[in-house]
């Protein structure tokens, strides 16, 4: 579906389901969103529109990483959107130019649809780059709610709020790494594109409006910086559980060693006395097995002794 809006001072806003006619310069400024549109519609935009042919093809092609390209007399914006549950992303193509904004997205977008309803209430206060503006704001906003949930399942893995076993937190601990790398992946390049664009003497319209543009990189810079300090995070908790493991993997070595040692000798005494030679002098004496047995567990005691000192036993 195509949603076109113009504002005219006198008559004021203008809305058509469908492309509005683009000639005449009656209008302060145009909107004309592309919202899921259909093969027939997708078509329009390469037959109604002098856009460059290079971002016409980036819209049909799918998620091509957050950019902005300068074409002279129009601009071509990629905006990526993240699903709350499952962090897919979703592409928003926005094309701008002096009094005319086009935006093209392949699924209905909550974020363009909550700015068609500001510009119906106050179309007066509106132009492209305000709309543009609210796009992006809308879009960065919705970063924060995720990196707050992640930030609180990572706190609760760190806890161990769930009894999980060390093999389930690693895995959960990994899948939330994951999440905060594609996460960071869309970030950084929503903060460089936002970045050109504060910095770029080509976008007029958007210059206008620098300080509210600045107020979107700077939340994209602390949601960046939210990212990297989480995986941190993730990191420093994965480092302690991986030590923890480690620590109780050598204490049971060590204690399986000392009884290993403590059953050494042991076990040459009475390999030595369980060996069936005809003549061995010990065992015509009447009290060599008390005297084998005494020494045996003399030198059991002088080893526990032995270890007990060494601290092996704490």
């Amino acid at each position: 579906m195509i949603h076109s809006m113009a504002f005219h001072n006198e008559r004021g806003l203008d809305t058509k389901e469908g492309l509005m006619e683009l000639g005449g310069n009656e209008y302060e400024w145009r909107w004309i969103d592309f919202d899921n549109p259909t093969t027939s519609e997708k078509a329009l935009l390469e037959q109604e529109f002098d856009f460059h042919p290079l971002a016409v093809e980036d819209c049909f092609h799918k998620l091509q990483r957050p950019k902005l390209d300068d074409y002279g007399d129009h601009s071509f914006f990629v905006v990526h959107t993240l699903d709350r549950q499952t962090l897919e992303k979703e592409e928003i193509d926005v094309f701008l130019s002096e009094g005319l904004i086009v935006t093209f997205h392949k699924h209905s977008s909550s974020f363009v649809r909550k700015v068609r309803n500001y510009v119906h209430k106050k179309p007066s206060a509106s132009d492209e780059a305000v709309i543009l503006h609210n796009i992006l704001d809308g879009v960065v906003d919705a970063y924060f709610p995720i990196i707050y949930s992640l930030e609180d399942q990572i706190n609760d893995l760190e806890d161990n709020t769930n009894d999980l076993s060390i093999e389930d937190m690693l895995e959960e601990l990994f899948d939330r790494r994951g999440e905060l790398l594609r996460m960071r992946q869309t970030v950084h390049s929503m903060r460089d594109m936002v970045y050109r664009m504060l910095y770029t003497h080509d976008l007029e319209n958007v210059y206008e409006h620098k300080e509210y543009f600045r107020d979107i990189y700077d939340h994209l810079l602390k949601v960046s910086d939210m990212v990297a300090s989480n995986r941190e995070m993730t990191q420093d908790i994965r480092d302690s559980h991986l030590s923890m493991t480690s620590h109780r993997q050598n204490k049971t070595m060590q204690f399986l060693t000392v009884i290993s040692m403590i059953f050494l000798p042991l076990t040459f005494v009475a390999g030595v006395y369980g060996m069936n030679f005809a003549y061995m002098p010990e065992l015509d004496y009447r009290y060599s097995y008390f005297i084998v047995w005494a020494i045996m567990i003399l030198l059991t005691v002088m080893m526990v002794v032995f270890f007990k000192k060494k601290g092996w036993f704490d």
